[in-house]
């Protein structure tokens, strides 16, 4: 290589990224071989190609689901855009029943971001991945002028298969279901916003990001008649529930009791005059199944990490108007209406 052809090495450490970096030239190339391929790098990503060539999955039906990322801050306890992107796409892929298998990933980068930030979240990313078994195959990187971005936004697309036989969607709750949480309801949300706010509580709240698909197969290897499967992210469990109870045109009778909610969630949520049912979750499962099979399948959720917490919170009925309601403490009930307008914004 010549001296005029030279390219110094990026410096992570201080450097920044510019618009060269989405140009499609030798500075975007650099950007992608030192950063992005340093740490994503996989036999399907080194093709290099447009697209990545991937083996034929065998019997069953392929699944894809694509999310974008706009979390605010870009770094909160318990994750950071980069893990929380590639939890979010897998568990979309595992909520259908379907094991994930490759994932894709787009960046849209801010003139101006630290390298080393950037670098970070790339690590984030290739170790949530790694973590998971699902590799990140292909990707895109492009560049946005300075003040015309915020930092960095991030769309994953994951592909994955479902066994023959196999059939979820939400459109399947039948009355007397039983409804199931894997866990403690809206940890990522408030985690986000005491972050956001510099909100400092004696007991730090921390995202529950995780990748749900290893908890899923679990479940769904006990043969247990599971009907519907959801993680209740941006609106929480209320509006995963009235999405479920519409699509498939039942009612929902959930006990505020049962309920699982850490208590410092719940003083964060009092604090800000928010309710925990509407607050996002990112490492939380909501399980629809026959009455018949509940204990089962919570007796497998206990013995797994992600679902140490989980709880039968209400059943399926029938109801013309679809409602959810929940029984109170008190003894009354309510109707636990769609969330209107948008608590939390960019939580997720």
């Amino acid at each position: 290589m010549t001296r005029n052809n030279y390219v110094r090495p990026l410096d992570i450490k201080h450097g920044q990224v510019d618009l060269a970096h989405g140009s499609g030239g030798r500075a975007m190339a650099q950007l992608i071989e030192e950063l992005f391929a340093r740490h994503l790098g996989n036999e399907y990503l080194g093709q290099g190609d447009d697209g990545a060539v991937l083996p034929a999955p065998g019997e069953g039906r392929l699944v894809m689901a694509t999310d974008a990322h706009v979390v605010s801050p870009l770094f909160f306890p318990g994750g950071d855009i980069g893990s929380l992107s590639v939890h979010g796409t897998i568990n979309d892929v595992a909520v259908m029943g379907a094991r994930p298998l490759w994932l894709s990933a787009a960046f849209i980068l801010e003139e101006g971001f630290s390298l080393a930030e950037l670098g970070h979240i790339v690590q984030s990313m290739a170790a949530a991945a790694k973590a998971a078994g699902v590799p990140i195959v292909t990707g895109d990187t492009k560049v946005v002028e300075r003040g015309k971005g915020d930092g960095v936004f991030i769309t994953t697309t994951g592909v994955g298969v479902v066994p023959p036989g196999r059939e979820l969607s939400g459109r399947r709750a039948r009355p007397g279901d039983a409804i199931l949480v894997s866990g403690t309801l809206g940890d990522h949300g408030m985690a986000i916003m005491a972050e956001r706010e510099s909100l400092g509580f004696d007991a730090p709240i921390v995202s529950d990001s995780a990748a749900l698909h290893g908890l899923v197969e679990a479940i769904l290897a006990t043969g247990a008649d599971v009907r519907v499967l959801r993680d209740p992210t941006r609106g929480g469990l209320a509006t995963t529930l009235n999405e479920i109870a519409r699509q498939s045109g039942v009612g929902m009778l959930v006990q505020e009791k049962a309920l699982p909610v850490q208590p410092a969630v719940a003083a964060a949520c009092e604090l800000l005059g928010l309710d925990p049912l509407y607050v996002a979750n990112e490492g939380k499962l909501v399980v629809i199944c026959a009455e018949r099979d509940a204990n089962m399948v919570l007796s497998v959720m206990h013995a797994h990490p992600l679902g140490v917490a989980a709880s039968c919170i209400g059943e399926v009925h029938t109801d013309d108007h679809h409602f959810v309601q929940m029984a109170t403490a008190f003894g009354g009930r309510r109707i636990v209406d769609w969330l209107s307008g948008d608590q939390l914004p960019r939580i997720c």
